[in-house]
């Protein structure tokens, strides 16, 4: 693959933004796409694919060792499909509440080889979570399998969803194949074009879902053209050879691992081996070693829970990792050099981007960014007050989703306006096009006039104490307007300790939490990241006392 051009820099000034604010600075745009690579269906991508690499190459690789070809996967996906579709329409959203693996890959296929729209369900996130999904996107049946249920231990969960929806088992479909199924697939594999649907690009081809730490989970809608963009646009950006290998622990509910650790390898011609969680480290180290697998998906908090798990050998075969989701740290970065000689691309990227934004390239790396914007992608920065160097990132491209759709208005897609996106990100972006990551808007505290990054707060009580974890939040100060609360997981943390950093490193004492708070563990997602929704939460109750309006005086 060659080598991408640095982003550049065109000017456009008076632009009118989604939010209503005037754009005065300049669009970043990434290199050139041609957009008829991505004018097709994901399934005939797929059957592409196929033809392009050959039918008898490895293109997964499930968590028990087993080994399925393009044709396999095609096969599969045609005859499964047929015995699914049967009551259901097309465009009609089926949900499949899987884990990371030749279930879930073929599961995805084979609805959309026939016209239905795949609903991607968070099995972590909870019955309210996922009904809520479901309701989003209007999807009455449920992909899932017994053995999955037995080893997760989803016996409730399945119970609950039994009540409102037809929960579809894959051992019980695969055991009652009917001929014409069979048939379908016997066609299809030599005239897929007779037995698949023809969508058009531009329409759903799978429904994924935010966290919903806020409330009720938001559908975000991608196309088929927006999957096979974010394909396209990694195949310019990152060099990938024939003999890579893709090994993939995230979970296909979440973009990052839906995208990159399934589309792109399978669009690229590379194995996809596949791990049902990326919580099982010592596991994963092994399963690396063995599968001698040369790149690696992941986000900085698994990939500090792998280098720990790991002997020296277990990650000698990997070229690279690619890391997302969160800030990669310094000591992660260093660890997985010193110890194993990996270096750790970073990217950026969010479900509503397909998802990958922007990544850092392993010849062209350069730590404490998340790369240059993929080729087709546009950027435009919004002043934000207090900040000076960066703005507020919106963006637009050919990745970008088609719209929200929420449960409270089943499938009514609120478009993005004009096509940008405001992330609600700030960044600030260099002359070379290279982003760097300045946090969320919504962590941000305003300390006497000041923004103040929480990610920065972090950032401190990682360098002092790397082994544990750590996260910021801020609520009201009758004073400030408002101050940081730190939680950390480590018993022995004290803010004398942070005090004395921050003044040897040039650091404001802004950056200071007013208050250390130790917990037991700091909450996750089940996609790896800080849930801080909870965090909020957590330090809201445990400081109710200092919120409470101060009481008034009786009168005499």
């Amino acid at each position: 693959m060659a080598d991408t051009p640095a982003a550049g820099l065109a000017p456009e000034t008076g632009a009118q933004g989604a939010t209503g604010q005037v754009y005065t600075g300049q669009v970043y745009k990434g290199a050139y796409l041609d957009p008829a690579r991505i004018r097709k269906p994901v399934f005939k991508s797929l059957i592409e694919s196929r033809n392009r690499y050959g039918g008898k190459k490895l293109a997964a690789v499930d968590a028990d060792g087993r080994e399925l070809t393009y044709n396999d996967l095609v096969k599969a996906s045609f005859a499964l499909g047929h015995a699914l579709k049967a009551g259901t329409e097309k465009g009609e959203a089926v949900g499949v509440l899987l884990p990371t693996g030749a279930g879930a890959i073929i599961s995805f296929f084979a609805i959309s080889a026939y016209g239905r729209v795949p609903a991607m369900l968070n099995f972590t996130a909870g019955e309210r979570a996922l009904k809520a999904a479901c309701q989003a996107c209007k999807a009455k049946r449920i992909v899932t399998a017994h053995r999955f249920i037995e080893l997760g231990e989803l016996q409730d969960l399945e119970a609950e969803l039994k009540k409102d929806h037809e929960l579809i088992y894959l051992e019980d479909v695969r055991e009652n194949l009917s001929l014409g199924d069979k048939l379908a697939a016997a066609v299809g594999m030599v005239m897929p074009s007779l037995v698949r649907a023809h969508p058009d690009p531009d329409s759903p081809a799978v429904y994924l879902f935010t966290s919903g730490t806020e409330g009720d989970p938001k559908g975000v809608v991608l196309s088929h053209a927006n999957l096979l963009a974010n394909v396209e646009q990694v195949r310019d950006h990152i060099k990938i050879y024939p003999t890579d290998l893709v090994f993939n622990p995230l979970p296909t509910f979440h973009c990052f691992g839906l995208t990159g650790g399934v589309l792109v390898p399978l669009g690229l011609g590379v194995p996809a081996i596949c791990h049902p969680t990326p919580l099982q480290a010592k596991t994963i180290v092994k399963r690396i070693a063995e599968t001698k697998a040369t790149i690696l998906f992941a986000t900085d908090t698994f990939m500090n829970q792998y280098a720990r798990a790991a002997d020296p050998d277990d990650l000698s075969s990997l070229r690279f990792a690619v890391c997302g989701a969160e800030r990669v740290k310094d000591e992660t970065r260093s660890a997985l050099r010193r110890r194993f000689n990996v270096e750790i691309v970073e990217g950026y990227g969010l479900t509503e981007a397909a998802p990958v934004l922007s990544v850092n390239q392993p010849e062209n790396n350069r730590p404490g960014t998340v790369g240059q914007l993929l080729p087709g992608c546009e950027a435009r920065l919004v002043p934000v007050e207090g900040i000076d160097d960066g703005g507020q990132l919106h963006i637009r491209g050919p990745n970008i989703m088609k719209g929200y759709i929420r449960p409270s208005a089943p499938l009514q897609l609120e478009a993005p306006e004009g096509g940008w996106h405001d992330t609600g990100d700030i960044v600030s972006i260099d002359e070379d096009g290279f982003i760097r990551i300045r946090g969320r808007v919504k962590r941000f505290a305003k300390l006497g006039g000041e923004m103040v990054s929480l990610a920065v707060v972090e950032n401190c009580a990682t360098s002092l104490w790397p082994d544990s974890m750590h996260a910021a939040a801020a609520i009201p100060d009758k004073r400030k307007g408002e101050q940081v609360i730190l939680l950390t997981d480590d018993a022995k943390a004290d803010r004398a300790d942070l005090v004395a950093f921050a003044r040897n490193h040039g650091i404001s004492e802004l950056a200071i939490p007013r208050k250390i708070i130790h917990v037991e563990s700091i909450p996750v997602l089940g996609t790896g990241k800080t849930d801080y929704g909870t965090v909020q939460k957590t330090v809201e109750a445990l400081m109710a006392d200092e919120l409470k309006p101060a009481a008034t005086e009786p009168a005499e």
